[in-house]
C-alpha cells in the first residue's frame, strides 16, 4: 500500500511521524516488529537514506530498538524508568554543579592493539585515532581519558577544537551521528607515575577506571574510551526501582529490580577547620 506524501514537510520527518502514530495508536505494539527498510521505501517512494534518517529519529526518541541483521523493534515504553542516561564528561559536570574543562594532551593515529580493536570491530593494528584527554572540574584535574576512534569518526572530529568541543556534540550536532548505546566497565586500578603527575595524586594512588564502547546506528561503535577517575573526588551511585505490578506477579524474584538512575557524583573535598 503506497502512503501519500505532503509537500513542504520533509519526507523522513513525515514517515517518523506516521510510524509514531502507529506505535502511539497500538497498531504497532511493544516488541512489534516495524516493516523492513525495503518496505517502507516501496510504501513512501523514498530512498533507503530518508528511511533510514526516520527511524534513528525514532530510535534516539527511545520508541523503537534496532537489531542488526534482523530488523527493528518497538519498545516496550513501560521499561523507559529501567533505562540509564548517557552523559559525557560536561554533562556529568554541570549536573555537580562544576565547571568543565579539558586539556589534549595527545592526538595522534596509531595502530590498534588487539584488545583496542576488539572493541572497535577492527583488525588488529588497524589505524585509529588515540586522544589523551585531561578532565577538569573548577580547575581540578578530576580524570584522565584515553579514546581510540576509527578511522571514519576520526576524519570527522579532524580539526575540532576537543579541547572545548565534546565528541558527542561534534559528531551528533555537525554531523548527525547519535550515541545511542555505551557498554560500560567499571573497575579498580593505581596510578602510574605519569598518570600519578597529571592528576596530582600520588604514584599507586587508587583509581577509579571505566571502560566504555559507545555505539550509533546498527551498533556500529563510535569510539572506545578508558577513563582514569580519582577516586577521592568521584564515585557512582544507583538508584533501583520496585514495579508494583512486577512485585505482585513475583517476576523480582527471579528477574530482580530493575536500574533506574545510575549517576556521577563528585565529592568536594573536606577542610579543616
Amino acid at each position: 500500500m503506497s502512503i501519500p506524501l505532503r509537500p513542504g514537510i520533509p519526507l523522513h520527518e513525515q514517515i517518523s511521524s506516521w510510524l509514531r502514530e502507529e506505535i502511539d495508536s497500538g497498531t504497532l505494539p511493544p516488541d512489534a516488529q516495524l516493516p523492513s527498510e525495503h518496505d517502507l521505501c516501496q510504501q513512501f517512494g523514498v530512498s533507503r537514506v530518508t528511511v533510514r534518517r526516520a527511524l534513528q529519529t525514532l530510535e534516539a526518541d527511545g520508541l523503537i530498538f534496532r537489531r542488526q541483521g534482523l530488523g527493528s523493534f518497538v519498545c516496550d515504553r513501560r521499561m523507559a524508568q529501567g533505562l540509564v542516561r548517557l552523559t559525557d564528561f560536561a554533562q556529568d559536570m554541570a549536573r555537580a554543579g562544576l565547571q568543565a574543562s579539558s586539556r589534549v594532551l595527545h592526538q595522534e593515529n596509531e595502530p590498534a592493539a588487539a584488545p583496542i580493536a576488539e572493541r572497535l570491530a577492527l583488525a588488529p593494528g588497524s589505524p585509529v585515532l588515540r586522544l589523551d584527554r585531561l578532565r577538569l572540574g573548577n580547575g581540578e584535574p578530576l580524570a584522565l581519558d584515553r579514546t581510540w576512534i576509527p578511522p571514519y569518526y576520526a576524519q570527522l572530529v579532524d580539526g575540532h577544537d576537543l579541547a572545548r568541543e565534546t565528541l558527542y556534540r561534534v559528531l551528533e550536532r555537525q554531523y548527525g551521528i547519535p550515541a545511542l548505546s555505551g557498554r560500560y566497565r567499571i573497575t579498580a586500578g593505581t596510578a602510574d607515575e605519569e598518570t600519578a603527575h597529571l592528576l596530582q595524586v600520588a604514584p599507586g594512588d587508587p583509581l577509579l577506571v571505566i571502560e566504555r564502547t559507545t555505539r550509533t546506528v546498527g551498533e556500529k561503535p563510535v569510539y572506545f574510551q578508558r577513563r582514569f577517575y580519582r577516586s577521592d573526588r568521584m564515585a557512582y551511585e544507583l538508584e533501583l526501582a520496585r514495579d508494583p505490578a512486577r512485585s505482585e506477579s513475583g517476576s523480582e524474584a527471579t528477574e530482580g529490580m530493575p536500574l533506574r538512575d545510575f549517576e556521577a557524583v563528585f565529592h568536594t573535598p573536606s577542610r579543616a577547620s
